[in-house]
Parts: C-alpha cells; structure tokens; sequence
C-alpha cells in the first residue's frame, strides 16, 4: 500500500474511533500531497489573472482546465511529510519558548502522528 493510500486508511480509522487529532493531522498532510502533486503554470502567471471573461481565471470549454497531476515518487511523499513534522516541531519550540507548553505538547503529539509516516 502507497504512503497516501495507507494514510488514507489510518483517517478512516481515526474518524471511525473519533480521535480528532490524529483525524486533523492526516487530512492536513494529505491536503499538504495534493498541492505538491498540482502542476506550476507553465508560465507562471496566476491563475486569477487570466481570461478575459466575467469571471477570472475561467477557460472555455468542458476539461479545458484540466492538467495531469505530478507523481510523486515515495521520497517526495517522505519529504512532504517531514516538511509537515518539521514545521509542527518548529511552531512548537517557538510557543515553548513564550510559555505556551500546552500547545507546544500538542503541536509535538501532531508531529508523533506524523513520524509514523517518515519511514
């Protein structure tokens, strides 16, 4: 089974034992996978600049819009998730450092959750 489909499973698993945290944790890591799967602009320009119709952005046409997500390998998933770890550690020993050991402790279960996934 492939890292999102297992963290897939394990959401599914927290959602039906109503733990939240974990639940919170997966979804905002998988959210985290499909925006690096998007493809960029080939040229870069921002989606809300471009059309000239009514609403910004807008293509003619059913599937006009549609690109081929990226793939990718199961380092890239890795790296994903430890950027997640990473930044949830980071937010941590900053809110240690001004006192709020409360979310810090909770900021560090997230990145726990997480850790199972690294490899």
């Amino acid at each position: 089974m492939d890292l999102p489909s297992r963290m897939r499973a394990d959401l599914t698993a927290a959602l039906r034992e109503r733990d939240r945290d974990t639940a919170r944790v997966l979804r905002t890591v998988l959210s985290a996978i499909a925006n690096a799967e998007a493809q960029p602009a080939a040229d870069g320009e921002p989606l809300s600049l471009r059309g000239d119709g009514p609403i910004a952005g807008a293509s003619d046409g059913l599937g006009s819009a549609d690109v081929v997500r990226r793939e990718l390998t199961v380092e890239d998933l890795r790296a994903v998730v430890r950027s997640e770890r990473d930044e949830c550690l980071a937010s941590a020993a900053d809110l240690e450092a001004r006192g709020a050991t409360d979310v810090a402790a909770a900021l560090r279960a997230d990145a726990a959750v997480l850790e199972r996934y690294v490899g």
